[in-house]
């Protein structure tokens, strides 16, 4: 009979090589983010909604305060540092195997053209042109004063969007009707470094930064939640983000949206017109709208710490480079592509 011991080791490499054939093996990516996750998420997530504080980020700290507390513990009963490392070893892996087993393979998932059948549109001068001027009209259209936000009525129209886009754009349907948005416990530090929002992958919640203005809340709402329905790709959760609050009958949420994705646009229109066709588009937006992007940089920066703010970016642009996303932190504005390749979709079925 195997003892509890051995059986404890030979569990977990089951379970780190049912990991990596996952990674490996396209099919079984997909088979876990169909039809596993759903499951996992919904019973995570149910947990999750439970309390009103992220206790993912309370997990975090307390597997940082194991692996500390753990070789002095050892030591004070004179164990072997051989022993010791096993221990932390042992401990790693199983944390390694929790992320993604409860939310990480979702990263081996078919890509947003695989899972929705929208072709991809190769884009150059002439058709990031024709979007953004699109864009910029959409834009200056919908803007509106945002001086306030209801966040429930966020909650309800992400959660009915989602529904309604979730068979047509490849994309879970929300797994639970009032989904619980939780802050950030270290909101401070958050800002920091830059970001608004995150997902906790190992007990399947998302959290926004607490200090997210009006305008930032909805689009960073949607962003984050699109996380929690398994998407893992950054353009992708944009995308998502966008298409969700653009969507929406209340104005704050519409403009939102497509506040998000102005710098995407103008930072792709940069690297591809000419500084004479970009200063022409530039021209063309809402001078309330250059100014409410100015006076959010200017708050956003006032929290921004240089030293931090690059350690951050350099740790997650190589996790996700390891997670199969090539263009680490530049994914984010891939978004920009997968807009311009849906809008040719949807003028090709109108047709």
């Amino acid at each position: 009979m195997i003892s509890k011991f051995k059986f404890r080791h030979v569990l977990l490499g089951i379970l780190v090589l049912i990991v990596w054939l996952t990674q490996l093996i396209p099919p079984m990516g997909e088979l876990y983010s169909k039809h596993l996750y759903p499951v996992i998420a919904y019973c995570l997530s149910g947990f999750s909604n439970l309390f009103p504080f992220a206790i993912g980020e309370i997990f975090i700290i307390l597997f940082i305060l194991v692996l500390i507390v753990l070789p002095i513990y050892q030591r004070s009963r004179k164990a072997s540092w051989k022993r010791i490392l096993w221990q932390e070893v042992e401990f790693l892996l199983w944390i390694y195997v929790w992320f993604y087993l409860a939310w990480g393979l979702n990263y081996s998932q078919p890509n947003f053209y695989e899972r929705s059948k929208v072709s991809y549109t190769p884009f150059a001068k002439e058709e990031l042109l024709t979007f953004a001027n699109e864009y910029i009209d959409s834009l200056n259209h919908a803007y509106i004063p945002i001086t306030t936000i209801h966040k429930d009525i966020v909650q309800k129209e992400t959660v009915r969007i989602y529904q309604s886009i979730s068979k047509t754009l490849g994309i879970h349907a929300p797994f639970h009707s009032s989904p619980k948005a939780k802050t950030i416990l270290f909101t401070p530090l958050v800002s920091m470094v830059g970001v608004t929002g995150s997902m906790g992958p190992f007990i399947c919640e998302f959290t926004l930064n607490g200090d997210l203005l009006p305008i930032d809340y909805p689009s960073t709402y949607a962003h984050e939640f699109s996380h929690l329905l398994g998407i893992s790709s950054e353009a992708e959760a944009n995308f998502y983000s966008y298409e969700v609050c653009t969507q929406s009958s209340v104005k704050e949420i519409r403009f939102s949206g497509y506040f998000s994705m102005l710098g995407h646009v103008l930072s792709n229109a940069k690297r591809l017109l000419t500084e004479e066709e970009y200063e022409a588009l530039f021209q063309r937006i809402r001078p309330e709208v250059i100014q409410l992007a100015k006076q959010s940089d200017a708050y956003w920066s006032a929290k921004y710490s240089d030293f931090l703010g690059n350690i951050q970016n350099w740790v997650y642009d190589i996790y996700l480079k390891g997670n199969q996303i090539e263009s680490g932190r530049k994914n984010y504005s891939e978004v920009v592509g997968l807009l311009i390749s849906y809008n040719n979709y949807q003028r090709e079925k109108n047709k």
